[in-house]
């Protein structure tokens, strides 16, 4: 026997193990998963926020993978814990353009929706320094963002539906109460008054949140909240309004996918 070769199959298998994490028990398919993605877009050379875009064509196969494996598709509107079939919820968080040009049309073929939490002011806006001052380059500020037109026509559809992601995606953390009770109650009735829809779903924008916040959405009229933490709540009535969600990244490939939907994660250190 070649003890080379066993040696070195022996320390794939424990990098594809750590890698991958696999041996994570599944998480009963009967509780719904409610998948984060940001942009879905080709990667840009040395960019910061690649992770936040997932390649159109990768997107594709996550949706037909979905749908082949017998998922159903609902908005966070529809979603509870008393189905016994398989569901998920697509949420896209921000408002960014490609959602529509891009997303739009692979969700119209799949027969799949989803769930927009959208940033009331999100034109010309570089949010990513109120979590982190060195993220200065602008990044995501020149992203292009969804005009109010593509919104309209994206409910229109009946494939989307709308939450509230505060009115300038701002780091609750940092702000006053009273800033922070601005951003959460009025994104809800701004999103409503401007286009003629019901809003009662919340994003915290990075994650970041706590137990005021969380009075504050439930005061505010919100049925649930969604937070950027990895994971399937498996508790709809006691984590409706902090629940986690399976991230989509964009150096993930379908394996990895596949590995999120069945537990929530999918590397090691997640």
């Amino acid at each position: 026997m070649n003890w080379i070769l066993v040696g070195g199959a022996a320390v794939a298998a424990l990098v594809v193990s750590f890698q991958y994490a696999w041996w994570r028990p599944t998480v009963n398919y009967s509780i719904p998963r409610i998948l984060m993605y940001h942009m879905i877009s080709r990667q840009k050379p040395k960019a910061r926020f690649n992770k936040l875009r997932v390649d159109p064509a990768e997107f594709e196969r996550q949706i037909r993978w979905l749908c082949e494996d017998g998922w159903e598709f609902l908005l966070m509107s529809e979603i509870d814990s008393s189905s016994l079939r398989k569901c998920v919820a697509l949420t896209f968080d921000d408002g960014y353009r490609d959602n529509l040009l891009i997303a739009d049309p692979i969700l119209e073929k799949y027969e799949a929706k989803a769930t927009l939490y959208l940033v009331v002011d999100r034109h010309d806006r570089d949010w990513s320094k109120s979590k982190k001052m060195h993220h200065s380059d602008g990044e995501l500020m020149s992203e292009p963002k969804l005009l109010d037109a593509d919104i309209s026509q994206m409910l229109s559809s009946g494939r989307w539906e709308l939450g509230a992601h505060t009115i300038t995606h701002a780091n609750l953390r940092n702000a006053s109460p009273a800033e922070r009770a601005t951003e959460i109650l009025e994104s809800k009735s701004d999103l409503e008054d401007c286009f003629g829809t019901t809003v009662d779903s919340f994003a915290y924008p990075f994650g970041i949140f706590g137990q005021e916040d969380i009075e504050t959405v439930d005061r505010a009229g919100y049925r649930t909240a969604v937070t950027t933490e990895q994971g399937i709540s498996r508790d709809f009535a006691r984590e409706r309004l902090a629940l986690r969600r399976v991230k989509v990244g964009g150096h993930d490939g379908l394996l990895s996918f596949k590995l999120r939907m069945r537990t929530g994660k999918c590397k090691w250190k997640d």
